[in-house]
């Protein structure tokens, strides 16, 4: 058999993601099997443990996925735009969009589960949301002292604002019927205009 170029063997590794989170879109983590995985990725069972020893680490790969989506977001936002409020803005509705989707909202709600157990997925988390929160602590700070926001702390509103982004994906799992997500975009906006020096 062919050795598998490295451009062939990510390209397969990324369908078997891109498969877990379509797969995640319908059912638990739980109830998750690998041969499901594979029959959306038109992947062999036996690749996908060329990948992956075990589902467990299936969910690894996607935890890091769903961070490094989020992380690349935020430096574009932050390459691009220099206003720290502006930055604060499109990270809310990012994260809002974000918490929307379907196989999200189902792995969130299995990750809350499986953080109580699994010391690596802990570890993977609390990196990924440090990551996060040192990265808006910073916009935080930047527009704090250059007068753009109001004085704040600015690791709680970080730590804030990444809560709000979890737990309302979580309600939502719970029941989706719970709230507007259009209401709740027009209240974060109202929120981060209390930022705004008057």
């Amino acid at each position: 058999m062919p050795k598998l170029s490295e451009a062939t063997r990510a390209d397969r590794r990324q369908r078997l993601i891109e498969s877990g989170w379509q797969c995640l879109a319908k059912s638990s983590y739980a109830d998750l099997s690998v041969d499901e995985i594979c029959l959306q990725a038109s992947i062999s069972k036996g690749a996908f443990y060329g990948y992956f020893p075990h589902k467990e680490a299936l969910l690894l790969a996607l935890l890091e996925d769903d961070a490094h989506a989020m992380e690349d977001h935020m430096a574009k936002l932050a390459a691009a735009e220099p206003s720290a409020l502006i930055r604060l803005r499109s990270f809310a509705a990012s994260m809002l969009e974000h918490a929307q989707a379907p196989g999200r909202a189902q792995i969130a709600a299995d990750l809350w589960a499986a953080m109580l157990s699994d010391a690596r997925v802990r570890r993977v988390v609390g990196a990924s949301t440090a990551r996060r929160r040192r990265i808006l602590r910073s916009w935080i700070e930047a527009g704090v002292a250059s007068g753009e926001l109001v004085g704040a702390p600015a690791n709680a509103l970080a730590s804030l604002m990444l809560a709000l982004g979890d737990g309302l994906t979580i309600h939502a799992r719970l029941d989706p019927e719970a709230f507007k997500w259009e209401n709740i975009r027009v209240t974060v906006d109202l929120l981060l205009r209390a930022l705004e020096p008057r």
